[in-house]
């Protein structure tokens, strides 16, 4: 799996638009760690739920 986003990009979950928009933190193996303006820090699987890059 190839993910199309890198640490400082801009990011919305599709499926949680109340969260906002995240910012890429890190991202290890399929692990993306995003810091989402109205929720804080999420860990998301890469595989199961995908960002859309802003």
């Amino acid at each position: 799996m190839i993910l199309d986003y890198e640490p400082g990009d801009k990011v919305i979950n599709p499926k949680n638009k109340d969260w906002g928009i995240g910012q890429v933190q890190s991202i290890i193996k399929e692990k993306v760690t995003v810091n989402f303006e109205n929720v804080g820090k999420k860990v998301i699987k890469a595989n199961l739920i995908e960002l859309t890059k802003i």
